[in-house]
């Protein structure tokens, strides 16, 4: 049997739709198994998180499951009476039905069948459960984790619904963390079916690092290409391309490659790429130190001028 939903997401019974909605979204994220690839309870505890939410994101299941009328997995819970028809008969109301009453006449049966199945039992000669009208299923909500280059160059990723059953979600290119997506029709059943609604969040990158359109890394170099200045090869989202490096660059200049950021889509153009350079002085130059150790009258500067000495 399933735990209790409102504990499973930690909110009190009266918790409103946003608190559920937050408090899932906040589980869900630490709860996701590809961000916790080395705990084997994750992937459970994710599925029990959605199927959690999947209830009580739901109005009439949040209701019914109140009432006590289904579990927490969504089954059928049976009344404390089978026969609720029992509880009227023994009341003084039904006492005309009893052995030994006056025959009920057709007002009687009339009355009866209002009181135990309301007015639609009775009445036009349209019969019970007809006239309702239709009910639009609920919408579903979901977390999809999404790794860095595939949200931003466009994908498609397989969402595993709580159920089992599974969703092909289609990631548009330059997506960002905390947006929503909605498959239309694959939320609850209705009338017409609800809808799936689902919040993505991006996955960081070991390099790659994103502010709006534009993408920044960091690029090492070496002490000979910063000073003299290079053209060097570097990897971008685009593939590889060549960045011409100044005479003199130090760490922390900072380069840009037009139209190398997020790519374009309809309505936005492409976002731009900037470098940041790290000038590392590689594997020890016995020359390059004998000749600044030789070096008469070198120019005297600073590097840590203007740093304060610690309060």
């Amino acid at each position: 049997m399933a735990d209790d939903p409102y504990h499973l997401l930690g909110v009190p019974r009266d918790a409103t739709e946003p608190q559920i909605r937050a408090a899932f979204l906040k589980l869900a994220k630490a709860s996701h198994p590809d961000l916790n690839p080395n705990d084997p309870g994750a992937e459970a505890r994710f599925k029990a998180i959605n199927a959690a939410h999947a209830l009580l994101a739901d109005p009439a299941a949040r209701a019914r499951f109140d009432r006590g009328e289904i579990d927490a997995a969504g089954h059928e819970q049976p009344p404390p009476d089978a026969r609720p028809y029992r509880a009227h008969a023994e009341s003084a109301a039904g006492a005309r039905y009893r052995h030994g009453a006056d025959d009920a006449g057709d007002d009687d049966l009339g009355d009866i069948l209002s009181e135990l199945f309301g007015a639609q039992a009775q009445g036009g000669g349209q019969g019970r459960g007809q006239g309702r009208g239709r009910r639009r299923g609920a919408d579903r909500h979901y977390a999809l984790t999404v790794p860095f280059l595939d949200a931003v160059r466009g994908s498609t990723q397989r969402l595993t619904l709580p159920d089992g059953e599974s969703l092909d979600v289609r990631i548009p290119p330059g997506l960002e963390s905390g947006q929503s997506l909605r498959l239309r029709g694959k939320g609850g059943a209705g009338e017409p079916p609800g809808d799936a609604l689902i919040e993505v969040t991006v996955m960081p990158h070991e390099r790659f690092r994103r502010v709006g359109r534009d993408i920044h890394f960091d690029l090492p170099v070496s002490v000979s290409e910063a000073m003299l200045g290079a053209r060097v090869p570097v990897a971008t989202l685009d593939g590889r391309v060549t960045l011409t490096i100044p005479p003199g660059s130090d760490t922390g200049t900072k380069l840009r490659l037009r139209g190398k950021g997020v790519p374009a889509t309809a309505g936005q153009k492409a976002g731009d790429a900037y470098v940041s350079l790290l000038v590392m002085l590689g594997p020890p130059d016995e020359a390059l130190a004998a000749f600044l150790r030789s070096r008469e009258n070198p120019p005297v500067w600073d590097p840590r001028a203007g740093l304060e000495d610690a309060a």
